[in-house]
């Protein structure tokens, strides 16, 4: 079974899709495309998150890439670029643009409800396929105890 962040980006792009897909078939092609923008804006600046953490977590003491967070810092400035082209051009619906930021929210939604099938039905324990306190497998103790506090 692969892991959340692995099926988070296809949650995202089903949603994405199908918001598109109904938005058109009601006959609201500003709509569809604004939906189409918002939500492709959100899976990038997700993506572009999703690469900083990872980054971030490989690099361990060193600095990560400038490329790297050049595009964590440039995420919400792209949204607010997106948001205000639209709103002056009005090219696109806003309303469409709004609802496809949440997209990345809708996808954490269904796997959220997809673990609860999963925990439910006993495929999944609380810590995932490989028990409590699993990520990829058994979370590393710490080469020092951290230091006692004292009152």
């Amino acid at each position: 079974m692969d892991s959340a962040a692995a099926r988070l980006p296809r949650w995202m792009g089903a949603v994405a899709g199908a918001g598109s897909l109904v938005a058109l078939a009601s006959r609201h092609p500003r709509w569809a495309a604004g939906f189409a923008a918002g939500s492709g804006a959100a899976i990038l600046a997700y993506w572009w998150l999703q690469q900083v953490v990872a980054t971030a977590l490989d690099a361990g003491d060193g600095r990560p890439p400038r490329g790297t967070m050049i595009k964590f810092a440039m995420r919400y400035p792209l949204l607010i670029i997106l948001l205000g082209v639209v709103y002056l051009t009005g090219s696109l619906s806003i309303r469409g643009v709004v609802a496809g930021l949440f997209v990345p929210l809708a996808g954490v939604l269904i796997e959220c409800l997809m673990f609860v099938a999963r925990f439910a039905s006993g495929q999944e324990t609380p810590g995932g396929p490989s028990g409590p306190a699993s990520l990829d497998g058994p979370l590393e103790r710490p080469a020092t105890p951290p230091a006692q506090v004292r009152s």
